[in-house]
C-alpha cells in the first residue's frame, strides 16, 4: 500500500478541510506535523504478509501510519499525509517510521521482516538512504530485514530516482517491494533496475479472480516475468476465504489482505510474548 504520493494543490486544500480538527486549523501546518513528529504523536500499525507455501506463516508485515490528533481517534493516512506531502515533509515521516521500525526490530519481533512505504519526495532525496544505513547501523539490525514499498505509479515515473534507491538501500542489504503492479503493462526494462524481492498484484485482479478469466490470465502473466526476473508476487486486498484458495491453486507465494489479518498496532502484532498471534 502506498504511504504517500503527490497531491495536487486543490487536493491538500480539500484534505485539510475535510480534516476538521486543530492540526489543520493551526496557522503552520508544517510546524504542527514537524512537532507531531518530534513528540512521536504517530503511532505504527502492521499488516501481516500470509505464505502460501509452507514456512514461516507469516514472514513479513507492512507497516502502516497513523497520527494521534488530541482526544480524536488514530486518523488514517488519507487526512493528514497530504499535509506532509504539500509542505514536503514526507522525507522527515519516512525517516521517523524507518527509525522506529529499526528500533521495534532491535527490541525483539516475531515477525522477520517490515516493508516500508517509501514516498516519491524520499526517492528524490539522496540522504534518505544514508540515513537508513545510519538507523540500521546504529541499532545492530540487518539491513535484509528492511524491504522498501514504491507504488508502481510512483516507480514507472521516476525510474532513474527508483533505480538510484534500490542501488543505494542495497549496499546495506535492504530490497524493494514494487506495489499495485499489473494495472497498466509496464516495460521489463523499467523494472530490472529496481532489484525486486517482491511484487503485489494489483486488488483489481485479485478481486476478480473467481469471475473473470481474464484476471486469471493476468496473474499467471505476471508470475511468468516474476520467474524470469527472480520476484515472487504477493497478492493484495485478499477478503475472503475462495480468493485464497484459488491463490494457492495458482501457485501464488504471499497474500495480504483484510481476509487474512487485519492491521493491528505493531507492538501488539509482532512483539515476542504479545498476546495477539500475528
Amino acid at each position: 500500500m502506498l504511504q504517500g504520493v503527490d497531491v495536487g494543490e486543490k487536493a491538500t486544500n480539500r484534505a485539510l478541510s475535510e480534516l476538521g480538527v486543530p492540526l489543520a486549523n493551526r496557522g503552520d501546518p508544517a510546524a504542527s506535523i514537524r512537532q507531531a513528529l518530534a513528540r512521536d504523536e504517530l503511532a505504527l500499525y502492521c499488516q501481516p504478509v500470509a505464505a502460501l507455501g509452507g514456512g514461516a506463516a507469516f514472514p513479513m508485515a507492512e507497516v502502516l501510519v497513523r497520527l494521534h490528533e488530541e482526544e480524536k481517534e488514530l486518523l488514517p493516512p488519507g487526512e493528514f499525509l497530504p499535509i506532509f506531502e504539500r509542505h514536503g515533509l514526507m522525507p522527515e515521516l519516512d525517516r521517523w517510521v524507518v527509525r522506529h521500525v529499526v528500533r521495534h526490530i532491535a527490541g525483539g519481533s516475531r515477525i522477520a521482516r517490515f516493508s516500508i512505504n517509501v514516498s516519491s519526495q524520499s526517492l528524490a532525496d539522496d540522504s534518505f538512504a544514508k540515513a537508513v544505513a545510519v538507523e540500521l547501523v546504529s541499532a545492530g539490525v540487518s539491513g535484509t530485514s528492511i524491504l522498501f514499498e514504491i507504488d508502481e505509479a510512483v516507480g514507472l515515473a521516476r525510474t532513474d530516482e527508483a533505480q538510484k534507491f534500490a542501488r543505494d538501500v542495497g549496499t546495506v542489504g535492504c530490497r524493494l517491494i514494487l506495489d499495485g503492479f499489473g494495472r497498466r503493462s509496464v516495460s521489463l526494462a523499467a523494472l530490472k533496475g529496481l532489484r525486486l524481492e517482491f511484487v503485489k498484484v494489483d486488488g483489481s485482479i485479485v478481486r476478480r479472480l473467481l469471475t473473470d478469466a481474464k484476471a486469471a490470465r493476468r496473474l499467471r502473466a505476471i508470475q511468468k516475468v516474476g520467474d524470469a526476473m527472480g520476484f515472487k508476487l504477493i497478492a493484495e486486498m485478499v477478503e475472503d476465504r475462495d480468493i485464497l484458495l484459488q491463490l494457492k491453486a495458482l501457485d501464488v507465494a504471499f497474500a495480504q489482505g483484510f481476509g487474512i489479518r487485519e492491521p493491528h498496532a505493531i507492538e501488539l502484532l509482532a512483539r515476542p510474548g504479545s498476546r495477539k498471534s500475528p
